[in-house]
């Protein structure tokens, strides 16, 4: 079977002929493999019956970037993006978008009469904690007349996750699952002193070499008792659970990110991925690889090609956010990517390295989220990553995630996968590829916890039985009456035992089963409490100005209700209030120095802000969904000169970081947008707010924010 001229994979047939069937499809399959064509199947053939499609993804790269292929395939005109910060072609039939933006039409109504299909990428992102949630409402609410197509590469209780699918969507849905790459995965280990080596054989050089560092006492090991790195905000062990460097004996050379990459040029094995976990070791890798390098990476045609690229970018970088000495590292083939990165480098670093123009790029775990740009190379400079609380080890998923980028299809025979180990690191790391090579990554659970907004909406628009069903009908609901009927099973055959022990543990087995059934709607119903407790709702759920409020309020939802309820965002000017919508929603890293001193109005608002952020109410709130509330008062005044008018440039001038952090300040302002957007929406009787709300959201809607990056 083929499609747009490529030879299909048994799954990729498999799966398009089951939606050419209307059915619903729950697609595994190792990353590389051709996923993507089956969502191209899906547009093209919504938008050949004349109807609509929406694709969803959690990280707008990955959006973007099937936003830029689908506009070339079929055509701006038929193609939008609407990630809550842009909107561009609303109405068009294809729409790529959020899936909180999905969730929220969807909460309010909006029928979508002529919504053939959902593609919903890394659909086990079901299971992230603070925005899982989202995903389930989507699968809930969808029309069962939509068709479904699920994409994932690390799904393990696949099954599972399919039965339950079936059961929201009352018909079978299609599970189509694959295991062999189509370009093999190759392992290596890299030390400075062992080479580059196959684990088994780099085990053998180790041991020959020195092998493993005399132990030390149990007292001087970390906290998680491995004795091995265990911190560090720069991945690479800059915190180490408690130890003290200064009484570490030297534990062998620690390896060079810069000999490994020579060694990778050396053997033909470029391009590659560098995954470094930290921003600021992707930024200061690049630079000191492109110091260490006397001539490119790139031929003379290829630094001819990348020339005429950032000659063009420099027509139009007013920004000048390309300075000569990134040109020279990009010239060299050298480039780094992470979140914070400003949003037209990060479109620029990603043009350059789809052109194959870029030959190591020193990268984050953004990068490894469905874009679509393999490397015949990845590269782990660690197994471990700062997860904002603690340093822990990769879980499987997010390993063979980055690792699956190796192997570019059609290219290469084999993708290379590559650890970097210090002497001392290796017998952990061994410990730890030996599970990654296994390759099960772990099974999706759910983190189902609606937010308030959604708890009014949905008292909104439903009945309180309609609610119930649709709160049963979560995945957390479905696995707990799984479990219970399971429990329940145990125990009859108990109560069937002539033993009173037995009989006795089987009355209290069924009482765990009944409480375990209604343990979903008891969890609703504390929410409703809440909102009871503190006067958004009334005792018969009718609404107060608090719910009426909430029903708009998605970001921070109880935080900024209570700002807005206490008449504390009145009085400010539009511009402060911009600032004020950025420190509700970023956060600046805590290594950044900021050179500027709130006074008058901003000083008071963020101090008026800071007493509610701390006052029961958003506390109890916080305890609730388990969900810290932002709340950083440096960006108001960021906020408020972007308002202004003022130029990026002058506004960087304030700050000191040892990273770029412009994509945090870009995103900061696209999210303030949303925001006020949504406060419009609560003034909207005011038509003199109203007015002036709309004015300020054009006036910072230019120049980056508008950027597709």
């Amino acid at each position: 079977m083929e499609y747009r001229g490529y030879k299909l994979d048994a799954f990729q047939a498999e799966s398009i002929q089951a939606l050419a069937e209307g059915r619903s499809v729950l697609v595994s399959a190792p990353t590389g493999t051709g996923k993507t064509l089956i969502a191209d199947f899906v547009v093209e053939n919504a938008l050949k019956k004349g109807r609509s499609v929406i694709y969803t993804a959690p990280v707008k790269a990955l959006s973007n970037q099937k936003y830029r292929d689908w506009c070339r395939l079929h055509g701006e005109q038929n193609v939008g993006l609407l990630t809550g910060d842009l909107v561009i072609r609303r109405d068009a039939p294809c729409r790529v978008m959020t899936t909180e933006i999905l969730r929220n039409m969807l909460l309010t109504g909006d029928e979508l009469p002529d919504l053939e299909a959902v593609i919903i990428d890394e659909i086990h992102f079901l299971d992230d904690p603070e925005r899982g949630t989202v995903w389930e409402e989507v699968l809930i609410y969808l029309p069962q007349r939509v068709q479904i197509l699920g994409l994932s590469a690390t799904l393990d209780n696949l099954e599972e996750f399919r039965d339950w699918l079936s059961f929201v969507r009352e018909s079978e849905v299609a599970l189509v699952r694959a295991t062999h790459r189509t370009v093999p995965l190759s392992w290596h280990v890299f030390g400075e002193r062992e080479g580059l080596q196959s684990p088994k054989e780099f085990h053998k050089v180790w041991t020959q070499k020195g092998g493993m560092p005399k132990p030390e006492r149990e007292e001087e090991r970390g906290r998680d008792g491995r004795g091995g790195r265990d911190g560090g905000r720069d991945g690479r062990g800059g915190r180490d659970g408690g130890r003290d460097r200064r009484h570490r004996k030297p534990a062998g050379p620690v390896t060079s990110h810069v000999s490994l990459i020579s060694k990778l040029g050396d053997d033909f094995l470029l391009p590659c991925l560098y995954f470094a976990f930290s921003r600021k070791n992707t930024e200061r890798y690049a630079r000191e690889l492109g110091r260490a390098q006397d001539a490119s990476f790139l031929n003379g045609h290829e630094i001819r090609q990348s020339s005429k690229i950032l000659d063009a970018f420099a027509k139009e970088d007013t920004g000048k956010v390309l300075d000569p000495d990134l040109r020279d590292l990009y010239l060299t083939g050298i480039a780094f990517h992470h979140a914070g990165l400003h949003v037209q480098l990060k479109a620029l670093v990603e043009d350059l390295y789809e052109q194959r123009l870029l030959k190591v790029l020193y990268c984050t775990s953004t990068f490894a989220l469905g874009i679509n740009m393999p490397a015949r190379t990845v590269v782990f400079d660690a197994l471990a990553k700062f997860d904002g609380i603690r340093t822990r080890p990769l879980r499987n998923r997010e390993f063979q995630q980055k690792a699956g980028r190796a192997g570019r299809r059609g290219m290469d025979t084999e993708g290379h996968v590559v650890i970097r180990a210090d002497a001392a690191q290796w017998p952990e790391l061994r410990e730890m590829m030996e599970v990654y090579q296994k390759g099960a990554p772990e099974p999706v659970h759910s983190s189902f916890s609606l937010s308030f907004h959604s708890i009014v909406n949905l008292l909104e628009r439903y009945s309180y039985d309609k609610i119930r069903t649709l709160v049963d009908r979560s995945f957390l609901s479905w696995t707990r009456a799984r479990r219970a009927s399971d429990m329940e099973e145990r125990a009859l055959e108990q109560q069937q035992s002539a033993e009173k022990g037995a009989q006795k543990l089987a009355h209290k087995e069924l009482a765990k089963a009944i409480g375990m059934r209604a343990k979903s709607w008891e969890e609703f119903e504390a929410r409703v409490g809440f909102l009871q407790k503190f006067g958004y709702l009334a005792e018969d759920r009718s609404f107060n100005a608090g719910a009426t409020a909430l029903k708009y309020i998605q970001i921070e939802d109880i935080f900024v209700t209570e700002l807005f309820l206490g008449g504390h965002l009145d009085d400010l000017s539009p511009e402060i209030l911009f600032g004020v919508c950025c420190a509700l929603n970023r956060d600046f890293p805590r290594d950044v120095y900021i050179r500027y001193k709130m006074r008058g109005p901003e000083a008071a608002i963020a101090s008026v802000a800071t007493r509610i952020r701390i006052s029961p109410i958003v506390r109890e709130a916080e305890a609730i969904t388990k969900q810290e509330v932002t709340w950083c008062p440096e960006m108001i005044p960021f906020g408020r000169m972007w308002a202004e008018g003022k130029p990026f440039a002058e506004l960087m001038t304030f700050i000191e970081a040892s990273t770029d952090l412009t994509g945090d300040l870009i995103t900061a302002f696209r999210r303030a947008k949303d925001l006020i957007s949504q406060l419009r929406d609560i003034w909207r009787g005011d038509k003199e707010r109203g007015d002036a709300l709309t004015a300020l959201m054009q006036k910072v809607s230019r120049d980056e924010v508008m950027v597709v990056d």
